[in-house]
């Protein structure tokens, strides 16, 4: 039996692989049926079917980076519930190392439905760390040596 850390991770893990497979159905199966996302723009898109929607319409349109991250918390909410905090970088199509500039702070909240854990609520913010330049340094070199831990690629 898995612990609700190694499930919840697990959630975490598929809606990046979907994300880096811009696989827009099947990352939108990760959420509850009216659950909600939160864009590093700051879009809000509510419900499983906007999700899939919204997100087909940016891989149709942009060239998507693929996802290094780094579980900080899983903490349990009660029985079917639980908060994830992680911090990601995004590697751009074609290169081996991480944009700092699109750093990010994710929070995941996930909610335990008869189909398993799904996203309540996915948020994606710029870890901007303004005015703060010795922490944005700090997570890229993290980010940076999980990349290469992971992948084998560095900068």
């Amino acid at each position: 039996m898995t612990s609700v850390d190694e499930e919840v991770r697990a959630l975490h893990a598929g809606l990046l692989a979907h994300w880096d497979a811009r696989d827009a159905s099947s990352y939108a199966e990760l959420f509850a049926e009216d659950g909600s996302l939160v864009g590093f723009d700051g879009s809000l898109v509510d419900g499983r079917e906007a999700i899939a929607a919204h997100l087909a319409g940016v891989f149709a349109t942009h060239p998507t980076a693929s996802y290094v991250a780094i579980v900080r918390e899983v903490r349990p909410l009660g029985d079917a519930a639980a908060l994830l905090r992680a911090v990601a970088g995004l590697v751009p199509p074609g290169q081996q190392d991480i944009n700092p500039a699109v750093n990010a702070v994710q929070s995941l909240v996930a909610v335990r439905r008869e189909a398993g854990w799904r996203a309540a609520l996915f948020q994606n913010t710029p870890a901007a760390f303004h005015g703060r330049p010795d922490l944005a340094e700090a997570l890229t070199a993290e980010l940076r040596a999980e990349l290469t831990r992971v992948s084998g690629r560095s900068r």
